[in-house]
């Protein structure tokens, strides 16, 4: 049993699964076999995430250069003996550090949803008895026994079954349930073609099965995710970069302004004291103070303005991050889909194709043919086939209530779509089940692609539904129901029903056959066999899960603002493509990769031919992790959506990972930065759009914060050049810096959309904190500020008003022109 998740269990045959197991199928293990395995192997949980301690969590804000600089502005106050300013810049500096260690530190619990999976229940045969244990009793070489509405609590190889079923969503990103057998199959299938196979974190929606547990706790494929997500999410944000360069900058200019003006004070045979009092004034002059606080306060307005667009933010950096986005990754599942299978054509011989309008479970929509309604009582044709599918089916579908505001079901979608088809049609699945009730039953069978279901009848007294792949359905039909009459299904009329087969296909509905045999009962031993040749075709219905109605406009938004949107699902290319096509993620001359030719591409590969590439599909977690890092390599911005337990390496790796809040699971929202509360993808653009006004008001703080520095400045060494005394004192500059700026700021960074935010290009990675445009509009605002405040200071001190009077009006005058500056950085493009 060494290196037991090195092997390929999906593809060794059941004889040989047991042998390197050495357990007994149908005994299970004795006591001191479990003793010796949970020694081993230890308990079936994730170990714990390695958390930091929040006060390295604290500490860790302090790295950053503009937080250096401002350690060096308290420093000098301390040098002034003004110790009232300096506790207000170590007040702002540990604001901001509080504000952040709690961000950060709420992220830094991304895996405990994780761990939670293994916190359930286990049926297993032990010592030939059979037993209920936590599921973190289980060792591998366990017995599991599964059944309809069980969680799987651990990896498994299906030893024997019947009709076994396995919601894997969550995991694989496959929106509908796969059907499982005991069967070997291929060693290099993907993840999610190992139907021979159970894993931990899916659950059961039919069948049941025996199954022996080969991997436990983080060897596990959601141990394996665990692995993959640890680790991430230490990648800077843009603007952390730019902060960081910007400070970096600003400490090199301010050792030069420091020297400059050492050299002109020398120059003009100033004292040596006076001179590094200025010198040290003119440094205190440069650094902006309240720009972290400006940031901070920016970030802030930006998560409450996401919260009422249904966005919640976990990490406040992720806030501007979003403005940068270039390439948003897109589950399928759940995100661009509803997660809610619907069915949305039905097909009779007589009329040909229906179309039925809504979508999801909510039972709104008609049967339309052409523009004209199909009433259920003048089609008699139509009903029997929607009434046959609905005996043929054991789901349920809920309607809102206190709990849930939302129409759901926790059965098979595929059979819940048809229970929401007839109440479309006006007809009560209760109540019908009730007037034919059920005798007999076949149930689904993976290997014949079917279900048989018998009723009593009041006109013929027994008959039973069969209902499947369309192929093996037609395989046992001779005749079509047309009307109210049954007709031999002759070669044109066959033609005619591939037809209506492949019409739907093409449009990658998943498509259902349903037929009847009249006067019949179903026999254990003959089984579907009994009907070949008997049975009666009604008509098929072609289902799909339905793209989200706000999702094309949302993706069409996205290319608009310079966003590439891309799918990467679970599910088969042709399902992807279809609804990558319905919402205009497919563009000429793009193409569908999947898991397999993924793996086939070397980095080089995927780095070269990523531009051409609209969706990824059959992909496994680490394939989402390197299609994300692929795109980062590429200098793009990535936004992550998923809501499974397979998104969370990606979530964790992307500049911002965005999880669903409903159909989410919680290892999905603990991993992501921002959690989506209505599952719309609208939101996700709304929040991009968030994310760039949050940038633009940050640039309008740092435009009026520098430009008014480099006035303090220049006032400061014109007038020591002049032969004038300083017209600041250095606290006054403080004063300036902390308070009057900082309180003007607010009306900037809390300025509203301008209206083009998502008509503008995203905000390229590179661009500096101040671009090149923006130092053109400080040589220009500059100046204006230095001739109005040194101006007003020689004036007045050549009048004869004292000197501490004309310091005096000279910042007051300072603050005047800092005011009139505000509108001047209301915007780069529009007037004030």
């Amino acid at each position: 049993m060494s290196a037991l998740d090195e092997l390929p269990w999906h593809a060794l045959d059941t004889d040989a699964v047991v042998a390197r197991l050495a357990t007994d199928p149908q005994q299970g293990l004795d006591a001191a076999e479990i003793g010796a395995l949970r020694t081993r192997f230890g308990p079936n949980e994730l170990p714990a995430a390695r958390q930091r301690p929040i006060w390295a969590v604290f500490l860790n804000q302090f790295r950053s250069p503009l937080i250096y600089l401002l350690f060096a502005a308290a420093a000098v106050a301390l040098v002034l003996r003004e110790t009232k300013d300096a506790a207000v810049i170590f007040a702002v500096v540990v604001l901001n550090a509080v504000i952040g260690a709690y961000q950060e530190g709420r992220a830094e619990h991304a895996m405990a949803a994780l761990r939670r999976l293994s916190s359930q229940k286990a049926r297993v045969v032990r010592g030939g008895r059979e037993e209920i244990l936590d599921a973190r009793e289980l060792v591998p070489g366990d017995v599991l026994l599964l059944a309809a509405g069980d969680a799987v609590t651990a990896d498994a190889r299906l030893i024997d079954g019947a009709a076994l079923r396995i919601a894997e969503a969550a995991l694989t990103g496959e929106s509908l349930p796969v059907n499982k057998s005991p069967s070997a199959i291929a060693a290099d299938a993907a993840l999610a073609d190992r139907t021979s196979m159970v894993y931990t974190g899916t659950h059961v929606t039919a069948g049941r099965a025996r199954a022996l547990v080969v991997a436990t706790g983080s060897a596990t494929e959601i141990g394996h995710i665990a692995s993959l997500a640890e680790g991430g999410g230490t990648r800077k944000t843009p603007l952390e970069r730019r902060v960081e360069t910007f400070g970096r900058t600003l400490m090199v200019v301010a050792v030069v302004i420091f020297a400059l003006f050492v050299a002109v004070g020398l120059a003009a045979s100033l004292p040596l004291t006076e001179i590094v009092m200025v010198g040290i004034s003119q440094v205190v002059g440069l650094i902006p103070e309240g720009l972290p606080v400006a940031m901070t306060v920016a970030l802030a307005v930006g998560v409450q303005r996401m919260a009422r667009r249904r966005a919640i933010v976990r990490r406040l950096s992720a806030v501007e991050t979003l403005g940068s986005t270039t390439v948003i990754c897109s589950d399928k599942t759940g995100t661009l889909t509803r997660n809610e299978m619907t069915a949305t054509a039905l097909w009779v011989a007589r009329t040909g194709e229906i179309a039925i309008t809504g979508s999801g479970y909510a039972p709104e929509g008609q049967l339309m043919l052409g523009d004209a309604e199909v009433a259920i009582e003048a089609a008699p044709d139509v009903r029997r086939l929607v009434e046959a599918a609905t005996l043929c089916n054991d789901a349920q579908v809920l309607g809102p209530d206190d709990r849930d505001p939302h129409w759901r079901t926790a059965d098979d979608p595929t059979e819940a779509a048809l229970v929401t088809l007839a109440i479309k049609a006006g007809i009560a699945p209760a109540a019908l089940r009730d007037a034919e009730p059920r005798r007999a039953e076949i149930p689904f069978d993976a290997a014949i692609k079917m279900m048989a279901t018998q009723h009593d009848t009041a006109a013929s007294g027994s008959r039973v539904v069969l209902k499947g792949a369309a192929e093996a359905i037609l395989a046992l039909c001779a005749n079509v129901h047309v009307g109210e009459d049954t007709i031999l299904l002759d070669e044109p009329g066959r033609n005619a029903v591939h037809a209506g087969l492949e019409a739907m296909a093409s449009r990658a509905l998943r498509v259902l056959a349903v037929a009847e045999v009249s006067d019949a009962e179903i026999d254990g031993r003959a089984g579907i066999e009994a009907f070949r040749g008997r049975a009666t075709l009604l008509g098929l219905i072609g289902q799909i899960d339905p793209p989200r109605p706000e999702a094309a406009a949302a993706v069409a938004t996205c290319r608009t603002a310079s966003i590439r949107p891309v799918m990467v699902t679970g599910d088969h290319k042709i399902t992807g493509l279809a609804v990558a096509r319905m919402l205009g993620i497919v563009r000429d001359g793009d193409v569908v990769v999947d898991g397999v030719e993924l793996d086939a591409m070397t980095d080089e590969a995927l780095s070269s031919q990523i531009d051409r590439i609209s969706v990824f599909a059959r992909v496994h977690p680490a394939q989402k992790l390197r299609i994300v890092e692929a795109y980062q390599r590429r200098g793009e911005v990535v936004a992550m959506t998923g809501d499974g337990v397979n998104d969370a390496p990606a979530l964790v790796r992307a500049d911002v990972g965005v999880a669903m809040g409903i159909t989410g699971t919680d290892v999905a929202k603990q991993a992501a930065k921002i959690v989506i509360t209505d599952d719309n993808f609208g939101s996700i653009v709304a929040a991009v759009e968030e994310g760039r006004v949050v940038y633009r008001n940050i640039k309008k703080a740092v435009l009026l914060l520098m430009s008014t520095s480099f006035a303090e400045i220049l006032v400061l060494l014109l007038a020591v050049m002049l032969g004038y005394p300083p017209p600041f004192a250095a606290v006054q500059i403080l004063w300036n810096n902390l308070v009057t700026e900082g309180l003007i700021t607010v009306n900037l960074i809390m300025d509203p959309p301008e209206g083009d935010e998502m008509q503008q290009p995203p905000i390229a990675t590179r661009e500096p904190l101040i671009t090149r445009t923006m130092w053109k509009r400080i040589a220009l605002l500059t100046p204006a500020i230095v001739v109005a405040t040194l101006g007003w200071f020689i004036v007045r001190l050549a009048t004869g008003v004292p000197f501490a009077v004309a310091r005096t009006e000279t910042f007051m005058l300072l603050a005047v022109c800092e005011w009139f500056n505000v509108l001047n950085c209301l915007s780069d493009r529009h007037s004030a």
